[in-house]
């Protein structure tokens, strides 16, 4: 925005790549989170296990070695809750690698306690799909080798369990119970985590699809923005051939013998200096003015110039301007900004030249600017529509672009746009903008 023509791209290039690495690790981040959940409940269900197994079944089990593998998990627990409390950015390999540590501690478990004979071996299934809703392919199919390779390694290495052979019990016998348990275990908690997992992911998916919105919606600007610079390039040419001829024709004995004729020259001329102050304007907000891309002064300064010039070259009956900014502050600005005020000025103007008002206060290094009229408002399906292209109330091809463009040029500097009709008529848009996108600090020093 300031200084330098090609600093802004650059900062914009960085704000957009951000925001896209900010959506996409929002949501392994939440992710991570279910996970940690996830081994809290692991932990308190082994724990409760082991006690009914052992105390109420009177099953044989190597406890101390199976509380040293839960504690390993409530340390890694513990550490990963810490590590990712800090730490936003999740990639798909720290959520790979938080997966492996939790089918190792399962297969270290299941291979003290029975392995393929313990009705809990499908556990590995959770892992699987968790995998398969969690991370990429290639990590998914990773993760089924290593489970069938953990399944094949305990049918083979770990000493079955030790059950009373009672399958003649059906539903009864403790080995299927056992199954049950497994398999309603299985399905709560992936009833339960999937449903939170995938609402983290539509909430990725709309961030995302709001950010590409953004995006096209940014192009759009860029492309009006080449679009305006060519235009005014190409009016240079006539409207300093117009210049030339007026300035001849005032020295013409037929101009300067009538007075009526005289003052429509004077008249011309003055409109034809706010043509070339146009045009100066849209080439300075392209950077094509000769590096003057910005201007060093105060807040209010800014403001009451801007009213002021503002309402000299305007047709209105009365312009009411009320600048209730206490403490003045040096900002650094250029004309991006005040062509997106006086935009919102002229389309209140269309819709109500008899009476505007600017009002524009400060609070907590928030600028508010509040623009009323008098005219019909805002249609109400318009209300809704704000800051979309080609919604306007002039029923003309191509409006509406005015608040698509102050809407957009607000966001970019960290702002907002509102809209709304006034109970006594008319329409209200107010503006706010953070004090810091226009402040004038230490990297401005050097802009002249």
């Amino acid at each position: 925005m300031l200084g330098k023509t090609e600093a802004p791209a650059n900062k914009d290039a960085v704000k957009e790549r951000d925001r896209w690495t900010a959506a996409d690790n929002s949501v392994g981040h939440k992710n991570m989170q279910q996970l940690i959940q996830l081994r809290w409940i692991a932990v308190v269900g082994q724990i409760t296990t082991i006690a009914v197994v052992t105390l109420g079944l009177g099953i044989e089990l190597p406890v101390r070695h199976m509380l040293e593998v839960l504690v390993c998990l409530v340390a890694f627990n513990i550490a990963s809750h810490l590590r990712w409390h800090e730490r936003p950015r999740v990639s798909n390999s720290e959520l790979f690698l938080a997966l492996l540590v939790d089918v190792a501690i399962l297969t270290a478990q299941l291979y003290l306690s029975g392995g393929t004979t313990n009705p809990f071996i499908f556990l590995y299934l959770l892992q699987v799909i968790l995998s398969a809703v969690l991370l990429e392919a290639w990590s998914t199919w990773i993760i089924v080798a290593i489970t069938s390779a953990c399944l094949v390694a305990l049918s083979i290495l770990s000493s079955p369990l030790t059950l009373p052979y009672d399958h003649e019990y059906l539903v009864f016998s403790m080995y299927v119970q056992g199954v049950l348990i497994c398999f309603s275990l299985n399905a709560i908690l992936l009833a339960f985590f999937i449903t939170r997992i995938n609402r983290n992911l539509r909430t990725g998916a709309s961030q995302l699809a709001d950010l590409r919105k953004r995006a096209t919606e940014e192009e759009n600007i860029v492309r009006m923005g080449l679009l305006a610079s060519g235009a005014a390039h190409e009016l240079g040419t006539p409207l300093a051939t117009l210049s030339v001829i007026l300035g001849d024709w005032r020295h013409m004995p037929e101009f300067t013998n009538n007075p009526e004729l005289r003052a429509e020259i004077v008249e011309m001329e003055t409109q034809l200096k706010r043509c070339k102050a146009i045009v100066s304007s849209i080439l300075l907000s392209a950077g094509e003015a000769r590096g003057e891309s910005s201007v060093k002064t105060t807040l209010n300064t800014f403001l009451n110039d801007l009213a002021a010039e503002w309402r000299s070259s305007r047709a209105i009956t009365y312009f009411e301007y009320k600048n209730r900014i206490e403490q003045d502050v040096p900002v650094v600005f250029d004309s991006v900004l005040k062509q997106m005020i006086c935009n919102v000025l002229d389309n209140a103007v269309e819709a109500s030249p008899h009476w505007v008002r600017l009002e524009v206060s400060s609070k907590e290094d928030v600028l508010t600017l509040l623009i009323t009229d008098a005219g019909p408002g805002f249609p109400p399906d318009m209300l809704s529509q704000i800051g979309k292209p080609y919604q306007s109330t002039k029923g003309r091809p191509g409006s509406g672009l005015g608040l698509f463009l102050v809407v957009n040029v607000a966001r970019k500097l960290g702002g907002t746009v509102a809209a709304r009709n006034r109970k006594e008529g008319g329409a209200a848009v107010e503006l706010t903008l953070p004090l810091s996108a226009i402040s004038l600090d230490e990297d401005d020093e050097d802009v002249g």
